[in-house]
């Protein structure tokens, strides 16, 4: 069962770093490891400036990654301003993300986990498992520099 996971400490307030986190259909423009995030489910299907697009449970998002097949995440689970988990099947695997922002001094530690399960799991650890580390890094620090940034606030 592979596990990938990185953290970050991040110069800005949790709420800030929350709100960042959960406008998944931004990620692509903060990291070269996404090339595509859209929402499945009528009301997330416009960012329009409101919050209806905030990950809930039970929301559908199609992913699309370099190097990676086309995959549709569920979030599965839901800490409003803490924690968010979605997952997605594959032949042979399950993989499972976590997101996690909690207060570390001034800022902000966010932790994201990346959890295979399943008959091939193994297979898909050694043959991209080095993509898969790197991808989170990149994740990481786009989401850091996002939260960072002035005139992002």
């Amino acid at each position: 069962m592979p596990t990938y996971q990185t953290s970050i400490t991040v110069d800005a307030p949790v709420e800030r770093v929350w709100e960042v986190l959960v406008a998944v259909e931004d990620w692509p423009a903060l990291t070269a490891s996404m090339t595509s995030v859209r929402p499945l489910d009528a009301d997330g299907a416009s960012r329009s400036g409101s919050a209806d697009h905030v990950v809930a449970v039970g929301r559908r998002f199609a992913v699309e990654q370099p190097k990676l097949r086309k995959a549709v995440w569920t979030v599965t689970a839901l800490d409003e301003g803490s924690r968010f988990s979605w997952r997605s099947a594959g032949p042979g695997v399950t993989t499972s993300g976590d997101h996690l922002v909690e207060p570390e001094g001034d800022g902000t530690r966010l932790t994201l986990v990346l959890t295979q399960r399943g008959a091939l799991s193994g297979l898909v650890g050694l043959v991209a498992g080095g993509l898969t580390r790197r991808y989170l890094e990149m994740e990481a620090r786009g989401l850091k520099e996002r939260a960072e940034s002035p005139a992002a606030e």
